[in-house]
């Protein structure tokens, strides 16, 4: 009878326990997977990096959103996975879904879906004097600057499954920003295409340092950014830097973070050298400033600006989760 007691108080004690899992705000429950996201900002060009934590183990976590997928990679602690999601440049205002799904090690799938809600950006508009030819190109050249811009989009558009980068990304060049990421450009009096880059300051011949690890793509002169080289991090995210005044790598090669890849110039569309710096996560322009500002921030360079905690029953701030 003592035996029976005993059994049923430890039955009782075990199901409190699990009750008050249940209730806890925030805490990754059974069969549950919790993702946090964080970002300077949710508006067009914007990075945001989420994280997906789950209480059995993950062999695997892919996500989608804003009309994308996400490849995610896992902590080298194992203790959570993250991803990078990028707001396009021309995303309009809106509360966008983002579904995360993980892959347990026995074979079940655990889901989270989490809403971002993307608010409207101001960007600057900027006026400048350039060759009629870049602004009107003459018929004999339309059929190249097609061709260009078909190769360059098919590059973005392949997502690497390999993850070359690791860690924080650094400027190429140490030079200020001149003309920012987004700015609407008047070029000769006509309107044109959104500045899908940053344009940093630095005088012609000054090196260019790869920003993080990749594998070199693209090594070409093309018409509107001259002598261009195109970097995959991997996983989905490239780097491409425009106007060189010369390569100093080759196509298929691999870079380390600070290596050379080139120097500045004032090859193709330009009135000066400068460097033009763009970067694409899964085929969204971002903001080169928000990739350095938030690969810092995962990798706790500095404090976190925003970060949000979503659990099924509950949504609310908190602290960037530990590392440890």
């Amino acid at each position: 009878m003592r035996l029976c007691k005993a059994v049923f108080v430890a039955g009782v004690l075990v199901l409190a326990v699990f009750l008050f899992l249940l209730s806890v705000p925030g805490a990754a429950k059974v069969g549950e997977i919790t993702v946090d996201h964080f970002e300077r900002s949710l508006q067009p060009g914007e990075l945001v990096v989420l994280r997906a934590r789950a209480s059995a183990s993950l062999d695997r976590v892919e996500g989608t959103g804003l009309r994308r997928t996400m490849r995610f990679f896992q902590e080298a602690n194992g203790a959570a996975w993250d991803g990078m999601l990028g707001i396009d440049l021309e995303t309009k205002p809106g509360v966008y879904p983002v579904r995360v799904r993980g892959l347990t090690s026995d074979g079940r799938t655990l889901e989270a879906v989490i809403s971002l809600s993307v608010k409207d950006k101001d960007f600057p508009t900027r006026k400048l004097t350039v060759q009629e030819a870049f602004v009107n190109p003459p018929a004999d050249v339309l059929e190249r600057i097609a061709r260009e811009r078909e190769k360059v989009s098919r590059i973005f558009g392949a997502i690497t499954a390999e993850k070359y980068w690791s860690g924080a990304f650094i400027l190429p060049v140490p030079g200020a920003v001149v003309s920012g990421f987004g700015t609407r450009s008047i070029l000769n009096g006509q309107p044109r295409s959104p500045h899908g880059g940053a344009d940093l300051r630095a005088s012609e011949g000054t090196p260019i340092k790869a920003p993080n690890s990749g594998k070199v793509v693209l090594v070409e002169n093309q018409y509107y950014s001259g002598n261009t080289v195109i970097l995959d991090h991997g996983l989905g995210v490239y780097s491409l830097f425009a106007h060189l005044s010369r390569f100093d790598v080759q196509q298929g090669e691999t870079v380390k973070t600070g290596e050379i890849v080139g120097y500045v110039g004032k090859t193709g569309r330009v009135t000066g050298p400068h460097l033009h710096w763009a970067v694409h996560v899964n085929r969204a322009r971002i903001d080169p400033l928000s990739l350095i500002a938030l690969t810092a921030d995962v990798f706790r360079a500095f404090a976190p600006s925003r970060l949000i905690s979503y659990s099924p029953q509950s949504t609310s701030d908190s602290k960037f989760p530990s590392r440890s």
